[in-house]
């Protein structure tokens, strides 16, 4: 099998980077929009729990949502191809993010946030300067959890066209012994998660808040 995989890899070199680069970057645009709506969001209801309690429950029953019937809604509503992959990882990717965002600031102490109030911040200096990279590493955490998740939701894409590693894996499932096949495409999307996950553990961290001031836990 694996004697197998390697000559696949051979004579289809080209093509295994190509799908690789495709499915990394579908995974990584749906994590980085979910980033981009789910911080501020999470900031915009971290000190509104019932806004939130909604808001999370609602990214709660998205996360139930299994994904074929996820991509079977969304091509629906915008046909076959990468950006209904992306839309999906979005969805999926809001409910860590939107957890881990609210998480961090509210595990700040009162008493910090009272200080930069009492230096005559705004409450977006607040933001920027004190409370964001307090709760930074919490963030990371995050976003971490919602790429590994991305990776392997992206590589059912292939069912409705979008590409990626899925299209190895589903060729060798559609072909006599294909498993040095499916092993081909399965192996460089495993190996993608753990990368991803031990690059993004490292940033997280790095991140982690360096100062005089301690994250209640």
């Amino acid at each position: 099998m694996i004697r197998g995989m390697l000559t696949y890899y051979s004579a289809n070199s080209s093509y295994v980077l190509e799908q690789f680069t495709r499915h990394f970057l579908i995974s990584i645009y749906g994590v980085l929009i979910a980033a981009v709506v789910g911080i501020p969001l999470g900031f915009f209801i971290s000190k509104r729990y019932k806004l939130s309690n909604t808001i999370i429950g609602f990214a709660n029953v998205l996360q139930t949502v299994p994904s074929l019937a996820m991509l079977a809604i969304l091509m629906l509503a915008m046909g076959i191809g990468s950006n209904t992959v992306i839309m999906a990882v979005f969805l999926y990717s809001l409910l860590p993010i939107l957890k881990n965002t609210t998480t961090g600031i509210n595990s700040i102490s009162p008493d910090i946030v009272d200080a930069a109030k009492g230096m005559g911040m705004t409450r977006l200096q607040s933001i920027i300067k004190v409370e964001l990279p307090l709760c930074l590493s919490v963030i990371m955490g995050g976003i971490r959890n919602a790429l590994v998740v991305a990776i392997g939701v992206t590589a059912i894409g292939t069912f409705i066209g979008a590409g990626g590693l899925g299209d190895i894996i589903s060729r060798g499932v559609n072909v006599a012994h294909g498993y040095s096949i499916i092993l081909a495409g399965a192996l460089p999307t495993a190996l993608m998660a753990i990368l991803s996950d031990l690059l993004l553990g490292f940033l997280e961290k790095k991140l982690m808040p360096n100062t005089g001031y301690k994250i209640k836990k």
